[in-house]
């Protein structure tokens, strides 16, 4: 007959270790979960992502600056280039001129001195040498001088053409430093939007299309009922309008694709007006319009402390502009954003 033992009970000491532990485990997951990061609301995400947004047109803007900088080292440093090359090329003819009449002296009868001096490793004492000496003809030393000064002048372009180089790779250092910037800022917008749900966003990317109507009013513009703006102004704004659902792309300036500033510099393009790559020195072209209801049509309004952004007033309160990657070229409310300045061009 098989016994029926009683289970050996814990003893009083092994639960009240094992109640503190589970206590303590307890306590230290309710820590973990209370300064874990809490999932970030469609709000804070939203607001993050414009903050974003914005620093990334700031980089843009950075970028466009840095990149017409370049393009014009780059085009300096070629034209430096081609003129050493011309004045190496002039240096050349001129010593072999000189070699040429060592080699018909030397024929009949010995190199004259002075001859020998022009040649010299040392051709810039030439001249008091043969000064002193009485060597000279005043042709040979008229030779002479024209070889002295196409040196000199081949020394400073040869300077020069350095001086631009360097520039030329700080400027690039520059470029590539703003370039990355604007791909992170990028990046970091993503990656925040990424971490919402599928239906959060859903409903943040609905929320931004409704701010995006509400800031550009119930309905698009008729341009027909817009003030008419004549002269280069008239066409400027004309091209810019036209080019109302082009996608914004940061460091391009049309004709499919824009960005802020690329828009302004493409449509005054059309009218024959060259305008400044960057917002920033948009901001101090032609003159300043005192205030937003003396605006007319054509004027850049100029937007931000930093002046970061760009639109064209088109009249009735009104500008249309590039805003920023996701979104394409519209018409908003010229107050929308701080105004830094207006300018008429």
């Amino acid at each position: 007959m098989a016994s029926h033992r009683r289970p050996k009970q814990p003893s009083r000491a092994r639960v009240s270790v094992l109640t503190a532990a589970a206590a303590t485990a307890v306590a230290l997951s309710a820590q973990v979960a209370a300064h874990a990061a809490p999932q970030p609301s469609k709000a804070d995400v939203k607001a993050q992502i414009d903050q974003l947004q914005q620093e990334q047109e700031q980089a843009a803007e950075k970028y466009n600056g840095a990149k017409e900088r370049a393009d014009q080292l780059r085009k300096q440093s070629d034209q430096l280039q081609d003129q050493v090359a011309r004045s190496q090329d002039q240096m050349t003819q001129l010593k072999s001129g000189l070699s040429e009449v060592a080699g018909e002296q030397y024929r009949t009868g010995g190199i004259d001195p002075s001859v020998q001096l022009m040649l010299s490793s040392d051709p810039s004492g030439y001249l008091q040498k043969a000064s002193s000496v009485q060597q000279a003809s005043n042709s040979q030393a008229e030779a002479l001088k024209g070889l002295l000064d196409q040196q000199r002048r081949l020394d400073q372009q040869k300077s020069e053409a350095a001086a631009v180089l360097a520039s030329l790779d700080s400027t690039t250092k520059d470029l590539n430093q703003a370039k990355a910037d604007v791909n992170q800022k990028l990046k970091a917008a993503q990656d925040l939007m990424n971490s919402l749900s599928a239906a959060d966003r859903a409903a943040l990317r609905a929320q931004q299309q409704q701010d995006d109507r509400a800031s550009r009013g119930a309905d698009r513009p008729d341009i027909g009922q817009l003030p008419q703006a004549s002269g280069y102004a008239g066409v400027a704004v004309a091209k810019a309008m036209s080019k109302q659902g082009s996608p914004y792309q940061w460091g391009s300036t049309g004709p499919s694709t824009f960005d802020c500033s690329g828009l302004m510099v493409w449509a005054y393009g059309q009218a024959g007006v060259s305008l400044p790559r960057t917002s920033q020195e948009q901001g101090n072209v032609g003159t300043r319009v005192p205030s937003l209801d003396q605006a007319q049509p054509g004027d850049l309004v100029i937007y931000g402390p930093d002046r970061h952004h760009v639109g064209m007033y088109i009249g009735n309160g009104m500008v249309v502009h590039a805003p920023h990657t996701g979104d394409v070229v519209k018409v908003m409310k010229a107050d929308a954003m701080p105004i830094n300045t207006i300018r008429r061009v």
